[in-house]
């Protein structure tokens, strides 16, 4: 069986060392499962004010993630956080009350940062955030990638080989565990 994957790049940056590492995980990645980007870059800031009348951007991102059978998000840590734009495309995922776009879906978080402890601190917050949102999380492993000039190439080849192996690990679990999670909590 074949599972899509969308995938949130949390930098808004095209030259995102997490918009790098996505294309190493993609390749890396078992061949059930199909990868898809769910842009976030256009989209207005939340305003409860808009659900009555939700703009084009915020039903495309809901209508983005429906579509798709998980969810992996690739963040980096801004501030001992999740930067705004990410937090923001949640906020209109999981709108109006009721429509919430990220409920059952499974969920995976990743990120890489040029410092030693990776996204630690922006991924617990993000895991409090979807536990919200009733997104099944992948708990494990872990993946905070500290991104060293070099580590991976802009075509997503990985130059170490042990981080190559992890990474390649970290893409076989999710796998795994959409395929689970998809098992028991059916998504029609």
């Amino acid at each position: 069986m074949t599972y899509t994957v969308g995938y949130f790049i949390g930098s808004l940056s095209s030259k995102s060392i997490n918009r790098t590492l996505s294309k190493a995980l993609i390749r890396l990645a078992p061949e059930s499962l199909h990868f898809e980007e769910i842009p976030i870059k256009d989209l207005p800031l939340y305003n409860r004010d808009l659900d009555a009348d939700y703009p084009p951007e915020g039903r495309a991102l809901k209508e983005a993630i429906e579509r798709v059978d998980a969810v992996l998000f690739i963040t980096p840590e801004f501030n001992r956080d999740i930067p705004g734009s990410l937090k923001n495309a949640i906020d209109w995922a999981s709108r109006p009350w009721g429509t919430n776009s990220l409920n059952r879906k499974p969920s995976a978080i990743i990120g890489a940062s040029p410092g030693k402890i990776g996204t630690a601190v922006a991924q617990q917050n993000l895991r409090g955030i979807l536990a919200f949102c009733n997104s099944p999380q992948m708990s494990a492993p872990e993946a905070y990638i500290q991104f060293t000039p070099g580590l991976i190439t802009d075509d997503g080849e990985v130059s170490d080989a042990s981080t190559e192996q992890f990474l390649r690990h970290f893409m076989e679990e999710f796998g795994l565990f959409v395929e689970r999670v998809l098992r028991v909590l059916p998504q029609g």
